[in-house]
């Protein structure tokens, strides 16, 4: 019953992106608030529906992040991205760039200002992302970054990656990491999701000034502690094999 539930609700969540884009669409294609209120609008759907199909409850803890600011988020599932977004006022990702070609999405993210990157080229894929970023900075908003350039699952130790701590130094913001056990609930892979209360939790600044090596640190540090602390909270308890993870 638990699979079939949450085969009916990942069903509707594509469903629901189809419907809510188009929707949008027009305000969307004259505007980028109208985009991003299509977003939000889904965002607080898929929440509602989440806590009324499945049974899984989400919070957002924390102080939520404010004008030119920086994120620097853990990445387990889909679900980190629909709270990071529906909580924060202009949120732009930096993303993968296949997903400029998907289907309302790449559409939506390009019209908020996300800046799409080719992971697979290092050193040339962290110079054009500070290129990209910063002639996005004309969107006020913050700039959301995965830490460890993808999703991880949780028990899973994985580094974090050099291009963060790069756009710290660079642009000279704050960075407010984010913590999350989503991943306990809504996995990587897989149809099934759980019941619980799954968390996104924004931690206490990282000021600007700090070296690269320092500013990384710190960030891997306070966002693992953190959550693990939440995955412990959810009742998860698993072993942490050590991957890497591409660039």
């Amino acid at each position: 019953m638990r699979w079939l539930i949450s085969l009916l609700f990942n069903i509707q969540m594509y469903v629901m992106m189809l419907v809510i884009g188009l929707v949008y669409l027009p305000w969307a294609l004259v505007s980028p608030r109208g985009a991003r209120a299509g977003c939000k609008a889904y965002c607080r759907w898929i929440r509602f529906t989440l806590r009324w199909m499945v049974g899984l409850h989400t919070e957002v803890r924390g102080p939520i992040p404010e004008g030119e600011v920086m994120i620097a988020a853990k990445h387990q599932s889909f679900l980190d991205i629909i709270l990071i977004f529906g909580a924060i006022p202009a949120g732009k990702f930096i993303m993968k760039r296949e997903l400029m070609y998907a289907p309302i999405i790449g559409q939506y993210g390009l019209r908020i200002g996300c800046v799409p990157v080719d992971r697979g080229k290092r050193g040339a894929a962290i110079t054009k992302m500070l290129a990209d970023v910063k002639k996005g900075l004309a969107m006020p908003g913050q700039l959301i970054i995965y830490a460890q350039g993808t999703r991880v699952a949780p028990g899973v130790k994985a580094p974090y990656k050099v291009g963060t701590a790069v756009l710290y130094e660079q642009l000279g913001q704050p960075c407010v990491p984010a913590a999350t056990n989503v991943g306990v609930f809504w996995p990587k892979r897989g149809v099934r999701r759980e019941k619980g209360l799954a968390v996104v939790e924004f931690l206490p600044t990282i000021e600007p000034g700090l070296s690269k090596n320092e500013m990384l640190a710190r960030l891997e540090d306070e966002v693992e502690t953190a959550s693990d602390r939440l995955m412990a909270e959810a009742g998860f308890q698993g072993a942490v094999p050590e991957i890497k993870v591409g660039s």
